[in-house]
C-alpha cells in the first residue's frame, strides 16, 4: 500500500488519561502525551512493563476514558474485546455465543450461521459439551477463549485485544494469531497488548512502547522489541 493511500483509522494526539483511584483520594497520571497515527491494515502491539498504561491507553481509544487532555479520533466502530463481547456467569456459553455476536452488531441471521464456527475455533467443547453449561462452571482461559472467539467472528475496523492470547495452550494461540492476521488482511486495525513478545513478532508488523504512561518508542515490531528486551537486562 502507497504511502498516500494510507487511510487513518486511529489518531492519538497529544492524550493525557489521569484517573482517581477509588477508595483513596489520589489521582494517577496514566498516560503522558502519547501521539500516534493507526492505519488500516496495520497490526500494532503495545509493550511496556506493567502499569505502564498499555490498557488504560486501549480504554481510552474504545472510547471508556475520556482524555484529561489531548484528543482521540477514530474511524469507525473499535471494538475492545472482553467489553463488546461481554459475557454473563449465569448464561449458557451458547446463549452468551448469541448476546455477544448481537451486541457487536451481527444480525440474528450471521449469529446463527457463524456459531458453529465460534464454538470450535474457542476449543470449549474439546473435552465435553461446555457451551449447554453455565459460564460460572468455566475455567477462566475457557472464557477467555470464547471471548476472544466472539471478538473474531466478524471484521473490524479497529479491534483491540488485551492479553487475551495469554490464555489457552499453544494450538489456540496459533489459531489466534493467524485469525488475527486475517483480520488484518480484511483491512481492519489490531491493537494487541501482551507480555508474550513472541506473540508480538508472530502478529505485529509495528510496536509501540510505553513506560510510567509515556510513548518510549513507536516503529517496527522486531527493532523496538528488540530494544525492549535490551532495557530489561
Amino acid at each position: 500500500m502507497a504511502e498516500t493511500d494510507r487511510v487513518p483509522t486511529v489518531i492519538a494526539d497529544n492524550v493525557h488519561i489521569v484517573y482517581t483511584v477509588h477508595g483513596a483520594d489520589r489521582k494517577v497520571h496514566a498516560v503522558k502525551g502519547v501521539t500516534f497515527v493507526a492505519h488500516k491494515g496495520e497490526a500494532i502491539g503495545l509493550i511496556g512493563s506493567n502499569g505502564s498504561g498499555k490498557s488504560t491507553l486501549l480504554r481510552a481509544v474504545a472510547g471508556l476514558l475520556p482524555p484529561a487532555a489531548g484528543r482521540v479520533y477514530t474511524h469507525g466502530q473499535p471494538s475492545l474485546l472482553g467489553v463488546n463481547a461481554a459475557l454473563m456467569n449465569d448464561l449458557t456459553g451458547e446463549r452468551n455465543v448469541v448476546l455477544g455476536g448481537l451486541a457487536m452488531g451481527m444480525s440474528r441471521t450471521e449469529v446463527r450461521d457463524r456459531y458453529p464456527g465460534i464454538v470450535d475455533f474457542s476449543g470449549i467443547n474439546e473435552k465435553g459439551d461446555f457451551v449447554s453449561l453455565p459460564m460460572r462452571t468455566y475455567s477462566s482461559g475457557m472464557a477467555a477463549r470464547l471471548r476472544f472467539s466472539i471478538a473474531a467472528a466478524k471484521s473490524h475496523d479497529v479491534l483491540m485485544i488485551d492479553e487475551a492470547l495469554a490464555t489457552g495452550d499453544r494450538a489456540f494461540q496459533k489459531r489466534s494469531e493467524a485469525r488475527i492476521r486475517e483480520l488484518r488482511e480484511e483491512a481492519g486495525t489490531v491493537f494487541l497488548v501482551s507480555h508474550n513478545n513472541k506473540a508480538i513478532r508472530d502478529t505485529c508488523d509495528r510496536v509501540l512502547w510505553l513506560e510510567k504512561g509515556e510513548l518510549i518508542m513507536d516503529g517496527p515490531t522486531e527493532e523496538v522489541v528488540t530494544a525492549y528486551e535490551r532495557s530489561a537486562k
